[in-house]
């Protein structure tokens, strides 16, 4: 079945009343909550810390399709995210991932546009009610996210084609290792995140010629 699409003004049935009593979504997710750079600028500006401290207890490296990325880290017997209060409640909710915030939601980019679409039955909390998207991720000056995150999809895709490419593990190592250092490593200052994300782009970009 062909899933629907929906833009930012569009409403969603994915309203959960808060996840009130409910946590589900936050437990052994593995290594699916990838983070971009947006997420990790976000984390290190309001806990006041650096992307290798984070990596101490909070976040972990994995590799995704040829790239070496950064993901929340699922901790205990339990596999909880670590920024589980004791309560169950997320103690950075108004900073949260990206992909924290999406859920039960998912974004489908297309020749350069993304949009989005509900994953059906993924949430099992009962009675979800219809909510505007944009009210749903509750991102500030969300127009200028979107176009980051479609920024970064592409960007991506032409890394992983160009790592598919790459005859030797060197190079490849090399590639990421680049990669992490300019867009997660170098600390972003807090003025203005999406310019400096896109000089940084650009530049590297240019560079590579890709």
């Amino acid at each position: 079945m062909e899933k629907i699409l929906y833009d930012s003004n569009d409403m969603v049935k994915a309203g959960c009343n808060d996840c009130k009593g409910c946590f589900d979504c936050c437990c052994e997710m593995g290594n699916s909550i990838v983070l971009d750079p947006y997420d990790v600028f976000m984390l290190e500006k309001n806990l006041h810390c650096t992307f290798e401290m984070l990596l101490q207890d909070k976040i972990e490296l994995q590799v995704v399709d040829g790239l070496i990325l950064p993901n929340l880290k699922m901790q205990g017997e339990t596999e909880r995210c670590g920024f589980l209060n004791e309560q169950g409640r997320c103690s950075i909710h108004t900073f949260r991932p990206g992909l924290c915030r999406l859920f039960p939601l998912g974004r489908n980019y297309d020749d350069g546009e993304m949009k989005y679409f509900l994953l059906e039955d993924a949430c099992q909390k009962a009675g979800h009610t219809k909510i505007k998207v944009k009210k749903w991720l509750d991102v500030p000056d969300l127009k200028r996210y979107e176009k980051f995150l479609i920024d970064w999809h592409y960007y991506r895709k032409k890394l992983q084609e160009e790592i598919a490419q790459v005859k030797t593990d060197e190079t490849v190592k090399q590639i990421n290792m680049e990669m992490l250092q300019l867009f997660y490593q170098m600390p972003y200052a807090e003025e203005d995140f999406y310019m400096q994300f896109e000089e940084r782009l650009g530049k590297n970009i240019r560079n590579k010629k890709i």
